[in-house]
């Protein structure tokens, strides 16, 4: 019989665990990564000749994807244009960036899997003797290791051609030029490390579900525990 245990500590590692996986795929699938240099939307449109000069844009881009600005018709309006770049793997502007996107993606997959996993905590503790938590808290570790490694990679990658064309002639790896660091790139980082204090939290979740007073209820036949 199923006996669903709720605690604080493991709601939360589960409410964290789900966080950290969508951020990270969010995050992954964003062209923000760099913002480049300001670039003039263009001339001003008929009739707008009391406008005032036209303010600049920037463009992005992320590992696989970008955003550029619709250099627009007459009678039709500018807009921002956003989607991949690359249309197949080896299509990625930078061997860096391709290693960076396989590492990313194995950690987005682990992280994903855990979040599913975790819902299901509840209900279940263990499996083939192996606590669900710790299991789970070693993979994070592990996806927040491959994180890791496609972060260090990312800026090496900075030096090619499509970075050099929206950061400038002074961009190279780890030197951005006139681009700067978007949102996606440090949502990524900010990812990986609760990544790894949700691998250290899960302990705690351990800890609170197998606590005495929660095999205390068991024994008196609760079917639904929940405790602070």
């Amino acid at each position: 019989m199923c006996h669903v245990i709720v605690t604080c500590r493991s709601m939360l590692w589960t409410l964290l665990s789900i966080v950290v996986a969508f951020a990270e795929l969010i995050a992954f699938m964003s062209a923000d990564w760099l913002i480049g240099k300001a670039k003039p939307r263009g001339s001003a449109e008929p009739g707008e000749q009391g406008a005032g000069p036209p303010e600049p844009y920037h463009p992005t881009l992320g590992i696989y994807a970008r955003c550029i600005r619709n250099p627009g018709v007459q009678h039709l309006p500018r807009e921002t244009l956003c989607g991949p770049y690359a249309e197949s793997f080896g299509e990625i502007a930078s061997g860096f960036w391709q290693a960076t996107a396989i590492f990313l993606a194995v950690g987005i997959f682990i992280l994903c899997t855990v979040a599913l996993v975790s819902v299901f905590t509840m209900c279940v503790q263990s499996i083939m003797k192996k606590s669900i938590f710790n299991v789970c808290g070693l993979l994070q570790g592990i996806a927040g290791l491959f994180l890791i490694l496609g972060l260090i990679l990312y800026p090496a990658g900075w030096g090619c051609q499509k970075a050099i064309g929206y950061c400038g002639h002074y961009a190279s790896a780890y030197k951005p030029g006139d681009c700067s660091l978007g949102w996606a790139f440090y949502t990524a980082i900010g990812g990986t490390v609760l990544t790894f204090i949700c691998a250290v939290f899960s302990a705690q979740a351990e800890i609170a579900t197998s606590s005495d007073k929660v095999q205390e209820e068991i024994e008196e036949g609760k079917n639904l525990i929940c405790l602070l």
